[in-house]
């Protein structure tokens, strides 16, 4: 008689953990509008910017990162006066409260220099940059963020004047855990902290300070006089414009987690050497039998997965059929990725 179901015991199953990497190059070209700004996508609400690598109405167009800006209420650019004052301290909080959270009396922290959550230095004027899951995947990698912007004034994308490059160096041995939304490593500089990059969030929060001295160019409307001007004087869809019109390149690694489950299926000798197939048996005969004192012999093609009621979850097909009979044993590994 054909056996059928075969219980697994715990020296049969295994877990294994993977991490898959990709490098994300992402030009200043196209964020800065390769496409006539066809690949800038703006909203009627005015809070946030999208950016494209092809023209977004494409069908083959994909959704790289959202950028949008901020102050916090404290901040001393912080005005009823202000353009869209209300807005600006809206996303501010929404983004603090989402990667900061909130201090033991409930107020949302803002974002702390350096993130330790002390009296210390807080970033109040922010960009946010909102990468796609499609590109940071489970995470950013740590230690492989660069960003390069231009801070000062320049006539085109071709002036490499005042370029300040943003990374976050060592982070992939001392970053923070002290965020609800995860992991985060500062970024910096040199040796000035200018930012923080979430990396399960797939956020980047970059100072406003350090593009203060970038001034509007003959050729390209960028952030106006100054950022502070830029931020309080002009809409997030301003700020955003000059802001990428700013960024030179961005690049990192993103992380891919593979968790796995192996099964393995152990066929001992005395096992699986008969078929359930009705035609295997014909008139109480064995088919593949040519005489009486012949071994059993079966073809194994397909393993299934069964839960314990004996529902089957899963199935694995073999790429060839495996002969079995009482003179041979083995083991057939399945593996199950999520």
């Amino acid at each position: 008689m054909a056996e059928i179901f075969k219980p697994f015991t715990s020296d049969d199953i295994a877990s294994t953990r993977t991490l898959l990497h990709e490098s994300i190059p992402l030009t200043g070209t196209i964020v800065s509008g390769t496409y006539a700004d066809s690949n800038i996508k703006n909203y009627s609400h005015g809070m946030f910017q999208s950016v494209y690598d092809f023209p977004f109405l494409s069908s083959s167009s994909n959704h790289i990162f959202d950028i949008t800006c901020g102050y916090s209420s404290t901040s001393v650019l912080s005005s009823s006066s202000n353009l869209q004052n209300d807005k600006k301290i809206a996303i501010y909080n929404q983004m603090a409260q989402v990667l900061a959270g909130h201090d033991v009396s409930g107020n949302i922290r803002q974002f702390d220099a350096d993130g330790n959550l002390s009296d210390g230095e807080k970033h109040k004027n922010v960009f946010f940059l909102n990468f796609s899951r499609l590109l940071s995947k489970d995470e950013i990698k740590k230690g492989t963020f660069s960003m390069t912007v231009m801070t000062g004034a320049y006539d085109s994308p071709e002036d490499n004047g005042n370029m300040a490059v943003i990374a976050d160096t060592g982070a992939d041995t001392s970053f923070k855990v002290n965020s609800p939304a995860g992991e985060y490593g500062i970024l910096k500089r040199g040796e000035t902290n200018v930012g923080l990059l979430y990396y399960q969030a797939g956020v980047a929060v970059l100072t406003a300070s350090i593009m203060e001295s970038a001034v509007v160019g003959s050729k390209f409307a960028v952030l106006g006089d100054g950022v502070s001007g830029s931020l309080t004087g002009s809409t997030i869809q301003t700020c955003a414009n000059g802001f990428r019109h700013h960024l030179k390149n961005i690049s990192f690694n993103n992380t891919t987690e593979l968790n796995s489950t192996i099964y393995f299926c152990r066929v001992n000798h005395n096992e699986y050497n008969y078929s359930a197939n009705p035609t295997y048996v014909n008139n109480g005969k064995i088919v593949v039998k040519n005489n009486t004192f012949d071994n059993p012999v079966s073809y194994i093609t397909t393993v299934g997965l069964y839960s314990a009621d004996n529902e089957l979850l899963a199935v694995a097909k073999l790429s060839e059929p495996l002969k079995k009979d009482p003179t041979n044993e083995m083991i057939l590994r399945v593996r199950l990725d999520y």
